[in-house]
């Protein structure tokens, strides 16, 4: 599978801004960003990316976790992106983007998702 059409889940906007970028730099395209899990469920349910970078801990203490089992769910592949190391059961074989985010990491992130 070829993964072009990226969405980024990310609640920081500087951040989301970066990794638009590193998509772009990338070669591929970003279908959009999403800062909280209902405009990321609202958007995967009309959209279908090829892959998703998902940032695990949204603002207000919101979990990304809903969004994860959503792809998975629809089969879509995903990147976790977090700066600590939680992951609940179930995603812990998803590849990781760990902060401070690279565009090597990103890269080798998105190869990994096949």
């Amino acid at each position: 599978m070829t993964v072009q059409r990226i969405l980024i889940v990310e609640d920081e906007p500087l951040i989301a801004m970066m990794l638009e970028d590193f998509v772009d730099a990338l070669g591929k395209t970003c279908v959009g960003t999403c800062d909280t899990v209902q405009s990321a469920l609202a958007t995967i349910a009309d959209e279908t990316p090829d892959a998703v970078i998902l940032d695990v801990n949204l603002s207000g203490g919101e979990k990304s976790w809903p969004v994860a089992d959503a792809l998975a769910e629809k089969g879509i592949p995903f990147v976790l992106s977090s700066g600590g190391d939680e992951v609940v059961d179930g995603h812990a074989d998803r590849p990781r983007l760990s902060k401070p985010f690279t565009m090597d990491g990103m890269e080798k992130a998105l190869a990994a998702l096949g």
